[in-house]
């Protein structure tokens, strides 16, 4: 298995490239602001075809490339209804201006073909199947992917912004829900072995273990005390 992974752009947004190894076809994981040089620079690095850009939601820092990355590769962009009107509404997402400098970098829109996905959903890419859990609170929108234990390596939780290392993703944007965002830990990341590798939308590495035992929102989840509120540790993403 290979994961190239790489920050880009203003919000440093980690985006992905993985392949069952070098030299064959990939899957491209939210290749937001500033990624699209990048992404070039891990295919040719590697040797990499891409067949599909995924979205773990719709926030511009997340999709900003998507556009350009789908075109030059002539793939589909896959990303949950839930945040599809984000693609061309990058403003109505975030419930403010970016502001004209920054915007005037970005070509806001759908690629040439948009694919959406739910729930449960095995989204068998490049010799790889990600699943698919629905896990809102960040963005109504907001998804997770999974990849299963290969023979090099544990299994894998591509996050978006519902986990980070020691912290979860803001929740005060528009879509965004606490009470939904701890519904989610709950259910997404709390049933996962502890072995599980959490690759999120910003800041280092982590995994399941990890988190379980040092995260304070996860902590929260697991002592089921969803209902009282969250606890007063920093939050991170856009």
């Amino acid at each position: 298995m290979l994961i190239a992974g790489f920050p880009a752009g203003a919000w440093g947004t980690n985006c992905y490239l993985v392949a069952p190894a070098a030299g064959e076809e990939c899957v491209i994981i939210d290749p937001g602001h500033q990624a699209a040089q990048g992404v070039e620079e891990a295919l040719a690095k590697h040797r990499l075809k891409p067949v599909a850009v995924v979205l773990t939601h719709g926030h511009i820092d997340h999709v900003a490339s998507v556009v350009p990355v789908c075109g030059a590769h002539g793939v589909p962009a896959w990303i949950h209804p839930d945040d599809r009107y984000m693609m061309s509404d990058p403003e109505k997402g975030i419930g403010r201006t970016i502001g004209m400098p920054l915007m005037g970098e970005l070509t806001v829109g759908e690629p040439d073909e948009v694919r959406e996905m739910t729930d449960g959903a095995k989204l068998e890419l490049a010799g790889l199947e990600l699943t698919v859990a629905h896990a809102p609170g960040h963005t109504k929108g907001s998804v997770t992917f999974g990849l299963p234990e290969a023979a090099d390596i544990p299994p894998v939780l591509f996050s978006g912004d519902l986990l980070f290392a020691g912290s979860i993703g803001r929740t005060d944007m528009p879509g965004g829900s606490m009470d939904d965002m701890l519904a989610s830990l709950a259910r997404v990341v709390l049933p996962l072995d502890d072995q599980t590798v959490v690759l999120s939308g910003h800041g280092p590495q982590t995994t399941i273990g990890q988190e379980r035992a040092t995260n304070p929102y996860l902590r929260q989840v697991a002592a089921g005390r969803q209902e009282h509120g969250a606890p007063d540790a920093p939050r991170r993403g856009m």
